[in-house]
């Protein structure tokens, strides 16, 4: 097959401008174009002369965009709050789409986009960019496959720097405030090792810096029949944040800080494994840059060359399981 012709929806998302450029880069990708429905956000990039933005056509309706049959597949990057309307958009024109993550906060209406994508075999990968870092795959290979034995634990923490939010910026964060945007990464690998928890319990505050009702101090607590996980996340931790992921099972643990630069996993074992022994073991991990290899695979989808690494019902599970952990769901 030819290159895939790809078009992106939106600009305001944190990864937009990432997507953007591994489209560009990708050799197996023809960028069509970008559809900004902000016209005063679009004149803004346009005048930064600075690429990606400065490398791409931009469409002046999504008419444009939707109705052009030759575009076979979208990168949803609008804001939090405006991307599942976009996604709805694309999928109702018969576009396959990347969709960056969360999914929105209407749960019963991405049950139907997907119901829609599913009737018309049209994929939807959302964009968790830690689905294909060496270290989380290790990791939850590991966990999956009994190397670790017994899961019986989870911990995540992945908080950032972000001392004050304009009011503006809050309609992005809904409910949950920073565990709604950040929260999401973590929830995707829980979901992806345990599944679906039995009890989800939070704690969404507001600390130390006040930011209008934004919850920028949260926890959740996931409660499964044998194992326990727990992801904290929030906005005020000094920079650089101590990002760290942990897994632990009867067998032995797994522990990763920081998740980016990812270079080593500490490796804990009570018997030996494959080719580690019993002790501590530095495992060394590849770095791999953000986005490509999720690129990669959404082209292959595509082209029908492999089948989706992660399925439309795990994408569902971990919406569901986000919004029970921001109280959209109860």
């Amino acid at each position: 097959m030819s290159k895939i012709r790809m078009a992106q929806y939106g600009t305001k998302h944190g990864h937009a401008e990432g997507v953007l450029s591994v489209m560009l880069a990708n050799t197996d990708v023809e960028v069509a174009g970008v559809y900004e429905p902000d016209l005063e956000r679009r004149l803004e990039l346009q005048s930064t002369g600075i690429a990606p933005w400065s490398k791409i056509e931009w469409f002046e309706d999504k008419s444009d965009l939707l109705e052009d049959n030759s575009i076979v597949a979208v990168s949803s990057e609008g804001s939090n709050m405006e991307s599942l309307e976009h996604t709805e958009q694309i999928i109702d024109a018969g576009k396959h789409v990347f969709y960056d993550k969360p999914a929105g906060d209407d749960y019963s209406r991405f049950q139907q986009i997907v119901q829609t994508a599913r009737k018309k075999k049209l994929l939807v990968q959302l964009g968790y960019m830690f689905r294909y870092h060496d270290g989380f795959t290790k990791i939850a290979n590991w966990a999956r496959t009994g190397f670790l034995g017994d899961i019986f634990a989870i911990r995540a923490h992945m908080s950032t720097t972000v001392d004050r939010l304009s009011q503006s910026s809050l309609q992005d964060y809904p409910i949950g405030g920073i565990f709604y945007d950040l929260g999401a990464h973590m929830v995707d690998q829980m979901v992806w090792i345990l599944g679906r928890p039995n009890k989800v319990t939070s704690f969404l505050r507001e600390d130390f810096i006040k930011t209008n009702g934004f919850a920028n101090n949260t926890l959740g607590v996931f409660e499964y029949d044998n194992s326990l996980a727990i992801i904290d996340i929030a906005s005020m931790e000094p920079a650089p944040p101590a990002r760290r992921f942990e897994v632990y099972g009867s067998v032995g643990s797994a522990i990763m800080e920081p998740m980016e630069p990812a270079e080593t996993l500490k490796l804990t074992l009570t018997e030996p494994r494959g080719n580690y022994p019993i002790g501590v073991s530095v495992v060394n991990l590849e770095a791999r840059p953000r986005y490509v290899a999720s690129l990669k695979a959404f082209v292959k989808d595509i082209k029908g060359e492999k089948e989706p690494d992660w399925s439309l019902e795990h994408e569902l599970l971990v919406q569901e399981t986000l919004l029970r952990a921001t109280g959209h769901i109860t």
